[in-house]
């Protein structure tokens, strides 16, 4: 059995594996993608810039740009409407070094899609293939688009923009299976990534929404006939999920997590954190990632709350340390974990 995932091509560009990691606005920071880098995915994206933000020199914006050399291959994710500014901030990403640089038309929140950015572009089709010719003519790197389904049921035109990304030079475009509408309720529909895939010829199409674990993994990719998928909120507490689907894919048995997998996983974030923000911030990100890793367990009730009444990072810290690991049961199917984030890889 070969032992290596499968890889994917974007142009000249080789991914070592076909599942890649989601930007997930307001979740993953330098930390959250440490993780889950260490698990080899074969693309990570940061958490999404706006395209004004980054022309001014925004020391935030740029923040959330950070990386490691380990998390190469890496991705950073515009959001804006747009094509002059698109110019300029595709070559800003590709100064700054990373891999591929990715159009956001997926971002169903109103602050976003009030502009017409996000999900807001799906209305205007040809402004998508406008913005992604010019930031393919100013970069040499990879460009690729995420979208959604459509607007609502009634303005379902994911194939249309997809033929329309081809056109325009993107090399693969992911499609979220749910409309703008939708938000994130409801089951997403593989129905229109397949569309996606059959309207196309050349370009890589990325199949996104309700892929949660190894086997809604596969069966995604068997519906769809897609590339490669992008797995979002299901990394959140569980970073190793990209290794259980690699596993699926080459027909090996899957790696049964434990207690420790999940005490140890929390810990080494926890140092991740420490080492990049300041106390207050370190403590609210700790109360975050907490509520994912400890979300599966039962008989950590009383360690969440511990940690959330925390006022201190110190408070914190020792609650953390003292809990008993072992009355910590995380027997539970992955599947029927409640994740509380408003982000799906916008």
């Amino acid at each position: 059995m070969d032992s290596v995932p499968p890889k994917l091509l974007l142009g000249d560009l080789e991914l070592p594996s076909n599942v890649l990691c989601a930007p997930l606005a307001g979740c993953s920071d330098l930390p959250f993608r440490k993780m889950t880098a260490k698990y080899r995915p074969g693309l990570v994206y940061c958490e999404m810039v706006k395209m004004d933000a980054l022309v001014r020199h925004d020391p935030h914006t740029y923040r959330l740009l950070d990386y490691s050399s380990s998390m190469h291959p890496i991705g950073a994710q515009l959001c804006g409407s747009k094509p002059k500014l698109a110019s300029i901030c595709g070559k800003i990403i590709e100064d700054m070094g990373f891999d591929v640089v990715d159009l956001n038309c997926g971002c169903p929140v109103d602050k976003v899609t009030k502009d017409g950015s996000g999900s807001g572009l799906l209305k205007t089709p040809h402004l998508i293939g406008e913005i992604i010719a010019n930031l393919v003519a100013s970069v040499k790197i990879p460009v690729t688009v995420k979208i959604r389904a459509g607007w609502d049921f009634q303005s379902i035109n994911a194939p249309e923009i997809a033929k329309i990304a081809e056109l325009a030079g993107a090399k693969a475009i992911c499609i979220h299976g749910r409309t703008r509408s939708q938000g994130y309720k409801g089951p997403a529909n593989w129905e229109f990534i397949r569309q996606c895939k059959q309207a196309t010829k050349t370009i890589k199409i990325i199949a996104n929404g309700d892929v949660n674990c190894a086997d809604s993994a596969k069966r995604a990719m068997d519906i769809t006939g897609c590339d490669a998928v992008l797995v979002a909120r299901a990394t959140m507490g569980r970073p190793w999920v990209i290794e259980d689907i690699h596993r699926s894919l080459m027909g090996l048995a899957p790696i049964q997590r434990t207690a420790d997998d999940f005490k140890n996983a929390f810990f080494e974030h926890i140092e991740h954190i420490l080492s990049y923000q300041n106390p207050r911030r370190a403590l609210l990100d700790i109360r975050r990632v907490g509520c994912w890793y400890l979300r599966l367990g039962k008989g950590t009730k009383a360690l969440r709350e511990g940690i959330n009444r925390s006022r201190e990072l110190s408070d914190a810290l020792q609650i953390i340390k003292a809990y008993d690991w072992q009355n910590a049961d995380f027997a539970v199917s992955s599947e029927d974990a409640d994740i509380t984030c408003e982000s799906e890889g916008c």
